[in-house]
């Protein structure tokens, strides 16, 4: 019967009587509406099918990443941007656009699929204070391979994008991430050491990498320690970079002078750094002071530069919470200010001084700046370079090199000139 008729009826049924009116249509269609909902709420479970993925999840920027490929013609945009200060207070900055919170819908493998990305304005995260989010996927059909699909083709994005390149981590709260796009790796050979040096610290890392089964049987803990020190400009990031791109490995860089860092965060931060990575710990006197001298010479000695404490850094890096599996490079321009505490072995278990340039180093750089030019050049210029200046670091040469670019000969006969 069609539901005019129905209603009608219902009208003249002297049960209901003449106050049937608008009531009786009122609830009719309250009825109808009713009705749809349960009609669509059993066609959405049944018809349809829907992933959630939470912005705890690791997969979570990647489908950012991945949805941003995929919606191309979206007009709704929202910015991350990522920055890194330098000591220098340089700073690098990367903005990275992805669809704004809302509905959007992609055509992919002849499906419609909606994604719904979701913002709580009423719940943060207690470690970032940034918004709690999520995405969610919807499509018709009751088949989860297009999710599985979309996830794989996401992951080998991300991983395309990091392939044959270094990633750097920063910390955010209580997590790491990706600080911009991927660099490209710097050569190993790029990075001109002392003699014998960069091979001594290879052989070191590749070693300790390929031998876990070594340390389990005797019970020592799986973690490796070292400290590069010496004079500023001299190699020590640059080497720990290039040694990044020779293992395949990422870089977490962390501040311990970060005034938001306290011993809670730090050693959650060291447990969960990523998989296959260097954890760079850069200028590690500015954090702490040497005990050993007088009180009046070091008030901050036990205090640190912000809620990190001294002992908690010592138990993040060798107590009996501190992970495994791990490599920490810490370096320092003065080993002198450094607390025997914190570079007893264990704790590093290679020191290697990289100071100013010798005559073989001064010789292998230029014949890394100018292949061309024959041996006996280079040996001439490192001997005007000493005669000029005896203490020169890398960065100085480096520096002087980039403005010879094309002239071999001007940079030997303006030697003189390399800025100290």
């Amino acid at each position: 019967m069609p539901l005019a008729d129905f209603l009608g009826a219902l009208k003249d049924n002297p049960y209901f009587g003449a106050g049937f009116g608008l009531v009786g249509v009122g609830t009719a269609l309250a009825l109808a509406r009713k009705g749809a909902q349960v009609g669509m709420v059993f066609f959405r479970r049944h018809y349809m099918i829907t992933l959630e993925v939470p912005s705890r999840d690791k997969s979570y920027h990647w489908l950012l990443s991945w949805i941003t490929k995929h919606a191309k013609h979206t007009q709704h945009l929202s910015v991350e941007t990522s920055y890194l200060q330098h000591e220098s207070g340089r700073v690098n900055t990367q903005f990275d656009f992805h669809p704004s919170p809302g509905n959007h819908i992609i055509w992919y493998k002849r499906k419609w699929i909606r994604v719904e990305r979701t913002r709580e304005k009423q719940m943060v995260d207690l470690h970032t204070g940034t918004p709690w989010e999520s995405v969610t996927f919807t499509a018709l059909g009751r088949d989860r391979d297009v999710f599985f699909s979309i996830l794989r083709e996401a992951r080998e994005l991300a991983l395309k994008q990091e392939e044959g390149r270094t990633v750097m981590y920063t910390a955010m709260g209580a997590e790491w991430r990706p600080f911009g796009f991927p660099r490209r790796r710097r050569p190993l050979r790029s990075v001109v050491l002392e003699h014998g040096i960069a091979e001594r610290i290879v052989d070191d890392v590749k070693e300790f990498i390929a031998n876990p089964k070594w340390y389990i049987e005797r019970g020592i803990p799986y973690r490796r320690g070292y400290l590069l020190y010496g004079p500023p400009g001299c190699g020590k990031s640059s080497f720990i970079t290039a040694l990044a791109g020779e293992l395949g490995y990422s870089i977490c860089l962390m501040s311990l002078s970060d005034r938001s860092l306290s011993d809670d965060r730090l050693n959650h931060l060291l447990s969960v750094a990523p998989q296959q990575s260097i954890i760079l710990l850069e200028d590690v006197d500015a954090a702490f002071i040497s005990r050993e001298l007088l009180p009046t010479e070091n008030p901050l000695a036990y205090q640190g530069m912000g809620r990190l404490t001294f002992s908690g850094l010592l138990n993040a890096l060798d107590g009996v919470a501190s992970s495994e599996a791990r490599i920490v490079f810490m370096t320092t321009n003065f080993i002198d200010r450094l607390d025997p505490a914190l570079i007893r072995p264990g704790r590093v278990d290679l020191k290697q001084y990289v100071g100013y340039c010798s005559r073989w180093q001064l010789a292998q750089m230029y014949g890394r700046f100018y292949p061309g030019e024959p041996a006996a050049e280079g040996e001439r210029f490192a001997e005007r370079a000493l005669a000029v200046q005896p203490e020169l670091s890398a960065a100085q040469v480096q520096g002087h090199f980039m403005l010879y670019k094309m002239d071999p000969a001007g940079s030997i006969e303006n030697v003189e000139k390399i800025e100290h």
